[in-house]
């Protein structure tokens, strides 16, 4: 897919280029092409999502361990 952006009577250089890179971003585009760039083993993309998936259930336990604590202080 090709991304264009037409410009208008009126649009400065500058405005059509802030317009180009934030609908390259919100399509998602560039983000697919960096995830993409090099080659990931079937096995390296299962242990990156499983490091991944740790990571957020430890940093979820500590957010509730946290807000545990708080709420069980004494007034």
């Amino acid at each position: 897919m090709v991304m264009t952006s037409e410009r208008g009577n009126r649009d400065h250089l500058e405005t059509l280029l802030k317009r180009f890179r934030r609908e390259l971003n919100e399509s998602g585009q560039l983000r697919d092409h960096r995830r993409k760039r090099f080659f990931v083993s079937k096995g390296e993309a299962m242990r990156e999502k499983r490091r991944k998936a740790d990571r957020r259930r430890r940093r979820r336990e500590v957010r509730l361990q946290t807000r545990d604590t708080h709420r069980n202080r004494k007034r």
